[in-house]
């Protein structure tokens, strides 16, 4: 039996990976669910290794490649790519955004129109990532839970997990040395009259902003990275600074009723690169910064290595 200690994406990836392998799987997490559990609750759910590469190190952008195809066999994703947009005055972070990333095309402002009938005529140029992709991480993460438990795995919510676990994917909770919080904030907001239907980021050089559409006119604002390691709900300043930004995207999300707020503490390391790595007798999974449902595939799959090397991957 090989026990995990973490029910949020990192944790669950793990007992996919290990359960598809034939191992026996048992995971603790001390929620009652899965609901508001931590920061794979509140992600963003983007598929989008090319554009973290603006920021992220080239270790990110590989190991996130191959995450579209994984969630795809048991989650809806949708495959739409990713337009990158920004206002007259900050055409000079469109061309350092093109020249820090790959796998992306130039487009007009017709193009743009032609992609996003809702932003015709707002926006002279743009960049257009068509290979990535997006996920409703809640949906995701309900349909991995499913996936593991086909498995035949065990998930025991409510449950502190034991002294002695074999992985650890508590993010903060695990008190890695070197592991710091990243405060990041989101706005789910439903602005029916406002019609995108893949996920559009707005460059600006302080305050950039992404929104995901969530379907049914419901979508998701995020982009704030605070480092700081006080929870709690989302501050006024983050809150201005997503729907201003929201509002300069497309003018229709004036009118959006806000419906949930929220924040979480990602666990990063003084790189942002994410490690699977041994202390003790515990394999630690963590350091997802803000690429968890990007990269949690490829380290579930190198932590099953480490943990089950005889048995080949299921098909």
């Amino acid at each position: 039996m090989i026990t995990i200690a973490g029910a949020g994406v990192a944790g669950l990836a793990c007992g996919y990976e290990l359960a598809k392998r034939g191992e026996k799987v048992r995971i603790f997490d001390r929620a009652p669910g899965l609901a508001g559990n931590g920061c794979s609750w509140f992600a963003g759910g983007m598929l989008a290794p090319w554009c973290e590469g603006e920021t992220a190190e080239p270790e990110v952008v590989r190991l996130g490649a191959g995450a579209i195809n994984w969630w795809a066999q048991f989650t809806p994703v949708t495959r739409r790519g990713t337009l990158v947009v920004a206002p007259p005055r900050d055409q000079a972070e469109l061309a350092r955004f093109a020249r820090r990333t790959e796998r992306h095309r130039s487009v007009s402002g017709d193009e743009i129109g032609h992609l996003e009938g809702a932003l015709s005529g707002r926006f002279s140029s743009g960049l257009f990532f068509e290979d990535e992709a997006h996920l409703d991480p809640r949906q995701a993460l309900t349909d991995l839970v499913n996936a593991v438990k086909s498995l035949g795995v065990e998930i025991l919510w409510d449950t502190q997990a034991p002294d002695r676990v074999d992985v650890d994917c508590r993010g903060m909770h695990a008190h890695l040395p070197g592991l710091r919080a990243v405060r990041g904030e989101m706005a789910l907001i439903h602005a029916p009259d406002v019609h995108l239907t893949r996920t559009v980021r707005l460059l600006h050089p302080r305050v950039p902003v992404y929104v995901v559409p969530r379907g049914d006119g419901y979508y998701m604002l995020g982009a704030t990275m605070v480092e700081s390691d006080a929870p709690g709900p989302v501050t006024i300043r983050a809150m201005l600074e997503l729907l201003g930004a929201a509002f300069a995207l497309h003018p229709g999300f004036a009118e959006a009723q806000i419906v949930e707020t929220g924040s979480g503490l990602r666990p990063a390391f003084d790189d942002n690169i994410p490690r699977v790595q041994w202390r003790g007798e515990t394999l630690h999974v963590n350091g997802f910064y803000r690429h968890g449902f990007l990269i949690a595939p490829a380290l579930a799959r190198a932590a099953a290595a480490h943990l089950s090397p005889q048995r080949q991957e299921a098909s």
